[in-house]
């Protein structure tokens, strides 16, 4: 195993740097979608960074094979020759597709934290399609921390918040919808693509490219559907700022980083990883939004970190213990004989 391989050093490096990756992209695209006075289109912020995760995918993929050659052979031969499979992958582009819009909407009627926060709704969304879709069960303290979790959010959505710094007009009743059609997205192809990855020998970087290759062509049709018109009007990078390409850039590097922190950490680290994405998202909107934070929201921001906590928690193998009281409650009787 790969986890086996690397230093505690190394787990910590991409820990840190997906929690303030995670925690930044919120942030700023808050920042973006309330304070530019050019609002730019979303949509075309989506489909930018679907190209780019494709560059990036295929950047690794040319490391891994080692030579131009290779990486053309290798494409070729998933790309060109595999149209059932790029077909497979098409079905989590379009729902990363939807969830990814979402996000822009609803940090758009939404504070970062309170955003942070409930988007953690996308646990349960994930254990309740692992359970379908790949048979999985849940142990009691998963489901235990499941029910705390939705009650955390429940309490953070109870009063919406004020931001003394946001003079945009803000829809919360949107906001949550948005969040929950992205949270039901993420639980859905996030599971999806890993039965993809788990029943076959195909490479993590090909499954990648096959999908943001697909990414590409929806986002784009996405732009013409939703902006066709005004893009044609205004341009295709209208309202752009370094901060907009900033955003661009740590949503594709979350995509790679997301997969480099599955592969070599486990549930417990990954937790406190999400937790301190919620400290620093709220840190953030109290000093750049002027959020004001209420009782409601500490109290269900803490029942969300403590349930992320509690479901990372590996399994206990209760079969090993079970039969180790049963040989304890033998072993009197064996000394009598």
């Amino acid at each position: 195993m790969a986890t086996e391989n690397v230093s505690l050093l190394f787990k910590l490096y991409c820990l840190t740097v997906m929690t303030v990756v995670a925690a930044t992209y919120i942030v700023v695209l808050r920042y973006t979608r309330t304070v530019l006075t050019e609002m730019y289109f979303a949509t075309t912020a989506v489909c930018i960074t679907e190209v780019l995760k494709l560059i990036l995918s295929l950047g690794m993929l040319t490391r891994d094979v080692g030579s131009l050659r290779g990486t053309l052979s290798t494409l070729y031969e998933h790309i060109l020759r595999s149209p059932k499979e790029m077909l497979k992958l098409s079905i989590p582009s379009v729902v990363y597709a939807v969830q990814n819009n979402m996000a822009f909407v609803a940090l758009s009627n939404l504070d970062a934290a309170v955003y942070q926060v409930t988007y953690q709704l996308k646990i349960p969304s994930t254990a309740l399609c692992t359970v379908f879709m790949l048979n999985r069960s849940l142990n009691k303290l998963q489901w235990l921390s499941v029910f705390m979790l939705c009650a955390g959010v429940t309490l953070v959505q109870w009063k919406p918040m004020e931001t003394t710094k946001v003079q945009v007009t803000q829809n919360p009743v949107l906001g949550f919808v948005a969040i929950a059609i992205a949270v039901l997205c993420s639980g859905f192809a996030g599971v999806y693509f890993e039965k993809v990855l788990k029943t076959s020998d195909t490479s993590l970087w090909i499954r990648n490219i096959q999908m943001y290759i697909s990414g590409i062509v929806i986002t784009a049709f996405g732009v013409y559907l939703n902006d066709g018109a005004q893009v044609l009007e205004k341009g295709f990078f209208f309202g752009y700022t370094h901060w907009v390409w900033i955003v661009i850039l740590l949503a594709s590097l979350g995509g790679l980083y997301t997969s480099v922190v599955v592969k070599y950490t486990d549930n417990i680290m990954k937790g406190f990883s999400a937790a301190a994405a919620i400290v620093i998202s709220t840190a953030a909107s109290v000093l750049l939004f002027g959020l004001q934070l209420t009782l409601n929201f500490v109290a269900g921001t803490i029942l969300v970190c403590v349930s992320i906590y509690y479901y990372g928690l590996p399994k206990q193998n209760t079969s090993t213990f079970v039969q180790g009281e049963v040989e304890k409650q033998k072993q009197p009787l064996v000394n009598n004989v």
